[in-house]
């Protein structure tokens, strides 16, 4: 009996220290790519000649943490947006980018996918 119950105890010993290690290397795994991606994203610079800045209003965010910084990222990401800024006090949004690559239009959709299409929506569109 006791050699059943030293077996038993080894193998979940054997089990813990198998899951233990192979958390430590999804916890480094994580940790690698949370690193990478509050890496920020390269822009290219743009032409002078095609800088193109547009203003909009966006309705419906509820906090300036979730759903302003969402929606900034979002559109930082963009190829061709040098920068985008989102003020959730003013509920408005400023945006920066080539206009060879990017266009107001494409920015509004940008805005209003973030959401799930009907949370978001755009108006005064300024460019």
């Amino acid at each position: 009996m006791k050699i059943v119950k030293s077996i038993a105890a080894l193998a979940i010993a054997s089990l813990l220290f198998i899951s233990c290690k192979k958390n430590e290397n999804e916890a480094e795994t994580k940790e690698v790519a949370t690193t990478e991606a509050a890496a920020p994203k390269a822009h290219k610079e743009i032409a002078a000649q095609n800088v193109q800045t547009a203003s909009f209003n966006i309705e419906g965010m509820t906090c300036a943490m979730g759903c302003a910084k969402t929606i900034e990222s979002e559109l930082s990401d963009l190829d061709g947006v040098q920068e985008a800024k989102v003020d959730f006090e003013k509920k408005t949004a400023t945006v920066t980018f080539d206009k060879t690559i990017q266009n107001p239009e494409n920015l509004t959709k940008i805005v209003q996918a973030t959401g799930d299409g009907k949370t978001y929506k755009v108006s005064n569109m300024k460019s």
